[in-house]
């Protein structure tokens, strides 16, 4: 009969302090709630503004690397009407020749084709 006063004794200290325990836990997984949430928008926030700014790196390469395309088409364009005028010019020059290289170049050509 003792063992059963002195445990229903500690039963009502022990409730008191398992709804303080309980009452504490409850707290701090909200506190815990709190903080991942202000976390979870702290890298959202960051991962945002980092891709703007690769966004607006790669917008930048995207430009950098058109204009260099326009360049280089714009240089290739020059060379081609260069060309053309040389090889023109050329002809006009050394009519013979150029008729006599086109008839080479064909003959090599017919010769190589004629081996298959």
């Amino acid at each position: 009969m003792a063992a059963s006063i002195f445990h229903s004794a500690r039963s009502k200290r022990n409730g008191s302090n398992l709804h303080d325990v309980e009452a504490s836990i409850e707290d701090q997984i909200e506190s815990l709630r709190e903080e991942v949430a202000a976390f979870a928008k702290l890298i959202g926030e960051s991962g945002a503004k980092q891709g703007k700014k690769l966004r607006a790196s790669a917008e930048t390469g995207f430009d950098d690397l058109t204009a260099r395309g326009e360049e280089l088409l714009h240089e290739l364009q020059r060379g081609y009407t260069k060309g053309s005028r040389e090889v023109r010019r050329t002809v006009r020059q050394h009519p013979v020749a150029t008729i006599a290289a086109a008839a080479t170049f064909g003959l090599a050509v017919a010769l190589l084709l004629s081996r298959r």
